[in-house]
């Protein structure tokens, strides 16, 4: 039986988790910092490093006695490494070193994207079954939107991707023009519940590689959209007031139209991308994936079983980069105390 010590910071979120496994979680602890950084509309880095700092310890402290568990316990910790905002990464790395090093145990390190793909193997709600492989994996994030194919455990290849703004990234700016606050992914669907879907055609980019996503083009669809409403002047370069003057309901059916179009289009792909490969299985995973449309019409639409985490482990959370580091670990992976974080890290290289 293994204990793996899972340790996240990579942006706004001071997470630890303890899992035995890799699938059943005996603590998840997470520290959010999302009301700090509201006021600026996103996530202010050097603040959010620090709050890390501040966070850590007490954190670790928790994960470990909610588990029961002490620091002889456990058989690895498992830290992520990147990609993400470097001050938060370093904060998480050097606390898994420190405690790697004083309590001579194994370093793995994890690629935050991995952690996500993993989140759907933790047996968090009942007794979730096994993966058979071939498996294709939506990752739809703040910052990423990938379609890989995933043969074994540690073995991706990438199907496509997004060509500029992630599907998350997408809702945060969206939300932003509508005047509905950060984070944009609970406020757009919460717009859009007394919205009509249809009230809009937003487009749906069409790109050069059939599994690859844009979302450039309807983010400004729909701020060109506002504007229009408002009767600004398009010639004029200046800061639009969002919603200024358009009522609840026109903002309402915008939010809708917009989530449908951004659904439309991740479901169309994976769904395509399911049956061009005969997987056995869809997981979607990532902060995204806890839109209900999109999970009410992937399950809908996939020719395969569709597997999406409980809501809290959608976000960023340290219980899917132990589930990672338990397989990483079993692999014979260990990382030296010169390992370092690497913001831009790739999946696949």
């Amino acid at each position: 039986m293994t204990l793996i010590l899972g340790i996240e910071t990579s942006c706004d979120e001071t997470a630890a988790a303890v899992l035995k496994e890799g699938r059943v979680m005996l603590s998840n602890v997470v520290a959010s910092q999302i009301e700090l950084h509201r006021q600026y509309g996103g996530v202010f880095p050097e603040m959010a490093s620090r709050q890390h700092v501040l966070a850590i310890i007490p954190v670790i402290r928790q994960a470990l006695a909610d588990a029961a568990v002490s620091w002889d316990d456990l058989d690895a910790v498992a830290v992520t490494r990147g990609p993400g905002l470097a001050g938060s990464l370093l904060v998480g790395m050097n606390a898994a070193k420190g405690a790697a090093w004083a309590r001579n145990l194994p370093l793995v390190g994890v690629n935050h994207l991995e952690g996500h793909i993993y989140s759907n193997w933790i047996q968090a709600e009942g007794n979730t079954p096994d993966k058979a492989f071939p498996v294709l994996v939506l990752i739809v994030s703040g910052g990423h939107t990938e379609l890989i194919l995933m043969s074994g455990h540690g073995q991706y290849q990438r199907l496509g991707g997004t060509i500029d703004d992630a599907a998350g990234e997408a809702f945060d700016k969206v939300a932003r023009v509508l005047g509905l606050g950060y984070p944009g992914g609970p406020a757009i669907q919460n717009a859009a519940q007394k919205g009509n879907d249809r009230a809009w055609r937003f487009p749906r980019a069409r790109t050069r590689n059939a599994y690859d996503f844009s979302f450039s083009g309807l983010k400004t669809a729909v701020l060109r959209e506002v504007q229009r409403l408002e009767g600004q002047d398009l010639s004029i370069s200046r800061k639009l007031t969002p919603g200024e003057h358009l009522p609840p309901q026109t903002i309402a059916d915008l939010a809708a139209s917009f989530q449908r179009a951004l659904v439309d289009a991740l479901v169309e792909k994976t769904v395509r991308a399911a049956q061009e490969t005969g997987v056995s299985e869809i997981c979607v995973c990532g902060g995204v994936s806890a839109n209900a449309v999109l999970r009410q019409s992937m399950r809908e639409q996939s020719p395969a079983p569709v597997s999406v985490p409980p809501i809290y482990l959608c976000t960023d959370n340290a219980a899917m980069i132990a589930a990672a580091g338990h397989y990483r670990f079993m692999a014979g992976e260990r990382a030296g105390l010169d390992m370092d974080v690497i913001p831009n890290l790739r999946l696949i290289p």
